[in-house]
C-alpha cells in the first residue's frame, strides 16, 4: 500500500521552493525524476518495507547481513543513479538542487524508511567531504560516495557521550605518512555495517593526544571498512568490528550497530580538516542530517495518511443517515484524516522549504544562508513531531486493529518514534533556536522572518500567533538562559506553526489559482483552511507556557519528582 505523492511534492517544489528560480534545468526534468522515483521506490523498495520490519538484519561473526532482496534493491538504486541527483558533478553526481533529490529521498523513505536511512547518511558524508576533506580523500572517496555505490556513516556517540559530545574518548594516535590508529567504541550506528556496498566509510569523532578536554579536543577521522589499494579499490579490512546490533523498538529494516575500532591496534585513519576541528567538520554533516531526519518525519506521516485513508475506505462500520456507512463518513474520523493531510502537508512545505533556501545559500544568498541557520531546528523538531503526531492519529483511525501489527499501521508508529531523539533530540533543537539563532543578528534573523510572515498573513488567527511569536522572540532575547530554556519547546512549536500556517495559506491561494487535477486541488484548499483555522489556533495556546519563567520547573527539588 505505498502511492509516491509526487502530486504534492510537484506543488511544492514549484510554488513553495520556487524550484525554477534555482535551477531552469531541475524545473524542466521535475516531472520525469519524480515520476521515475515513484516507478522504482513502488518496485523496489516499498515490497520490501514488511520484510524488513519482520524479519531484519542480522549480526553474523562475519558482519551483518540485510533481509533478502535489500543488496539487490540497494544495487538497482545505485545502478538507476538516484543517489547522484544532488551529489556534486565532479565528482560523478548530476549537481542539481538539493530540494529536487531530497523529493526523491522523500519517495524512498515513503516506500521503506529504514531502508532509506542508508542514502541519508551518505549523503552526509558527501556533504562533509566536500567542505573539509582534502582534493585526495575527495578524489578517493567521493565518487563512489555519490554514487551511493559505497555508504557513509557518522560516528559520535560513545556508552558515556551521548547528547554530550565532549565526552567521547575514542582516541587517534599518530602512525606516520599522515595515518593516525583509532581506538575506540561507537554506539547506535545507523547503517554501521552490511552486506550492500563493496565499501563502507565511516566519519569518526576522536581525541589526539594531548587534546584539551570538551569539544575543543576533538578531531574527525575518515576510517574506511576496507583500505583503499592503490588503485582506489577496496582492499584489506581495517580492523573495524560489528560486536552487536540492536534490538530497537521500531525502524527494524536500518541496522544500529556497536562498533569496535583497533581491536588489534590496526585500524587506520586519515584527518578530515584541521586537527581539534573536528566538531565543525561534523556539524557539517550533522546540519545535513537534521534537515533529513525533518524529511523523515514527512515520509512517515504520508505513509500513514495514505494507509489510513485507504482502510476508511474500506472498513463499513456504524451508520449515518439512517444507512450503514464506510467509517470515512464520520465526523471524528474526517476530522483525523484531515489533520493527518494537513500536518503532512504541513511538514512537507516546511522541510521543502528549508531544502529551498539550502539551495539559495550555495548559490551564494546570504540571507538564506541565515535563513536555513534559523529553520533547521525548526523542520528537524516540527518535521519529527508531526511525523509521530500522524503516525499515531493512524493508528486510531484504524481502531484495534491499528495496535494489531499485521495491518501495518503500528510499524509507522514505532518507526517514527527514534526521529525526535537521533541526531540531536528536540530539546537540543529548541535549545539551539533560543541559544544561538534567536541571536543570530541580535535577533534580526528571526525578526526579518516574522516580518515577511506577517506581510503575507491574510487570515486573523495567523496574524495573531505570528504577533505572539514575536512578542515571545523579544521577551527570550532580553531573557537569561535558564528562562529562555524553559520556554524553549513551546516557543518551537509556536513559531514552527506559525511557519507552516504562513506557507500553508500560500499552498491554498496557489491551489486557488492552479489548473490541474481537481480533486487534488480541491484538498489542497481543504487541507490549508484546515491548519490556518483549527491547527494554528493551538499553537497561540502555548503562549503562557512560552512567556513562564524557569523558576516553576525548580519549585521542587530533583528528589521530589519520585515522591
Amino acid at each position: 500500500m505505498f502511492t509516491p505523492a509526487t502530486a504534492d511534492q510537484r506543488f511544492v517544489l514549484e510554488t513553495i521552493v520556487r524550484l525554477g528560480e534555482i535551477s531552469a534545468e531541475a524545473a524542466e526534468i521535475t516531472d520525469a525524476v519524480l515520476d521515475g522515483a515513484g516507478q522504482f521506490a513502488a518496485g523496489e523498495w516499498a515490497p520490501l518495507e514488511r520484510l524488513g520490519d519482520t524479519n531484519g538484519p542480522k549480526w553474523t561473526p562475519d558482519g551483518v547481513k540485510m533481509p533478502a532482496g535489500f543488496a539487490e534493491a540497494y544495487q538497482a538504486y545505485v545502478e538507476g543513479g538516484w543517489g547522484t541527483i544532488g551529489s556534486p558533478a565532479e565528482h560523478g553526481g548530476q549537481g542539481l538542487p538539493v530540494s529536487l533529490s531530497i523529493a526523491v529521498l522523500e519517495t524512498l523513505g515513503t516506500a521503506n524508511m529504514g531502508f532509506a536511512l542508508a542514502p541519508i547518511l551518505t549523503v552526509g558524508a558527501v556533504e562533509a567531504l566536500m567542505h573539509h576533506g582534502t582534493p585526495e580523500q575527495q578524489a578517493l572517496y567521493l565518487p563512489h560516495l555519490s554514487t551511493g555505490a559505497w555508504t557513509g556513516t557518522m560516528n559520535l556517540t560513545e556508552p558515556q557521550a551521548g547528547s554530550d559530545v565532549g565526552a567521547l574518548r575514542s582516541t587517534a594516535t599518530p602512525a606516520g605518512e599522515g595515518k593516525w590508529k583509532i581506538k575506540g567504541t561507537k554506539i547506535f550506528i545507523s547503517f554501521g555495517d552490511h552486506d550492500m556496498a563493496d565499501n563502507i566509510v565511516h566519519l569518526v569523532l576522536a581525541r589526539t593526544p594531548g587534546a584539551p578536554a570538551g569539544t575543543k579536543g576533538i578531531s574527525l577521522f575518515l576510517v574506511p571498512k576496507y583500505r583503499l589499494n592503490a588503485d582506489g579499490t577496496p582492499g584489506d579490512f581495517n580492523d573495524v568490528r560489528t560486536v552487536s546490533i540492536e534490538h530497537k523498538m521500531g525502524l527494524h529494516a536500518s541496522p544500529t550497530c556497536v562498533l569496535s575500532f583497533g581491536d588489534n591496534d590496526d585500524c587506520i585513519g586519515e584527518l578530515v580538516g584541521p586537527e581539534l576541528g573536528g566538531i565543525r567538520a561534523m556539524f557539517t554533516m550533522m546540519n545535513n542530517a537534521r534537515l533529513n531526519v525533518g524529511l523523515q518525519g514527512v515520509q512517515v506521516a504520508e505513509r500513514a495518511t495514505q494507509r489510513a485513508v485507504a482502510y476508511a475506505r474500506e472498513r463499513v462500520q456504524g451508520y449515518r443517515g439512517g444507512a450503514q456507512v464506510a467509517i470515512v463518513e464520520h465526523p471524528d474520523v474526517r476530522r483525523m484524516l484531515l489533520r493527518m493531510k494537513a500536518q503532512t502537508q504541513a511538514a512537507r512545505a516546511l522541510v521543502y522549504y528549508a531544502f529551498g533556501q539550502l539551495d539559495r545559500a550555495r548559490a551564494g544568498d546570504a540571507e538564506a544562508e541565515k535563513r536555513v541557520e534559523l529553520l533547521t531546528p525548526l523542520a528537524k523538531a516540527h518535521g519529527t513531531d508531526l511525523g509521530n503526531e500522524v503516525a499515531s492519529l493512524g493508528v486510531q483511525v484504524h481502531g484495534g486493529m491499528g495496535y494489531i501489527e499485521e495491518t501495518g499501521a503500528a510499524q509507522h508508529f514505532r518507526d517514527a518514534r527514534i526521529t525526535p531523539i537521533y541526531e540531536g533530540t528536540n530539546g537540543i533543537q529548541a535549545a539551539d533556536l533560543v541559544g544561538r539563532k534567536l541571536s543570530m543578528d541580535n535577533g534580526g534573523t528571526l525578526l526579518g522572518l516574522i516580518g515577511q510572515m506577517r506581510e503575507d498573513a491574510e487570515d486573523t488567527g495567523l496574524v495573531n500567533l505570528i504577533d505572539a511569536c514575536e512578542e515571545v522572540a523579544r521577551n527570550l532575547l532580553s531573557s537569561e538562559m535558564d528562562d529562555r530554556l524553559a520556554a524553549s519547546y513551546p516557543f518551537l512549536t509556536m513559531l514552527s506553526t506559525a511557519v507552516c500556517g504562513w506557507l500553508m495559506e500560500a499552498s491554498g491561494r496557489a491551489a486557488a489559482r492552479s489548473e490541474g487535477d481537481p480533486a487534488f486541488l480541491k484538498m489542497k484548499q481543504a487541507a490549508s483552511r484546515f491548519y490556518v483555522a483549527q491547527i494554528v489556533p493551538e499553537a497561540l495556546g502555548l503562549m503562557p507556557a512560552a512567556m513562564a519563567k524557569a523558576e516553576m520547573l525548580y519549585a521542587i527539588d530533583a528528589e521530589g519528582f519520585a515522591a
